[in-house]
């Protein structure tokens, strides 16, 4: 099978391999290629970056609460410790003002009862 091609016969492998050529051949790229790539590059590295301002942005924002929280934990523990602390001191001084009211009692009932031994005597 020959086919005609600008006036000579040729083999159809031969029109095969020039088409091959001619696709395989090097072509110089147009001077917008370059600076659309770097463009697109450009363009994606902000947005990655940009997403990546916000995950640092959101990692600190729960650093910086739970530090808050961690911070009102500690102060109310130490609130609550000292509170008890408060307690146990009244409750003592609770027990210091019973017992000293309580030898008062006993006092006074012991004067009272020497007064009526003396009022019965006389």
């Amino acid at each position: 099978m020959e086919t005609e091609s600008k006036g000579e016969f040729r083999e159809p492998m031969d029109e095969f391999e020039e088409k091959l050529v001619g696709i395989l051949t090097p072509y110089p790229a147009p001077p917008s290629l370059k600076r659309a790539i770097l463009q697109r590059r450009s363009c994606e590295r902000n947005r990655k970056r940009g997403r990546m301002v916000w995950f640092e942005r959101l990692a600190a924002s729960i650093v910086l609460a739970c530090a808050a929280g961690g911070a009102l934990y500690w102060r109310h523990s130490v609130d609550v410790r000292k509170g008890e602390e408060a307690k146990q001191q009244v409750f003592t001084a609770l027990r210091i003002a019973n017992r000293a009211l309580q030898q008062m009692n006993l006092q006074l009932e012991q004067q009272t009862a020497k007064r009526s031994n003396a009022k019965a005597i006389w």
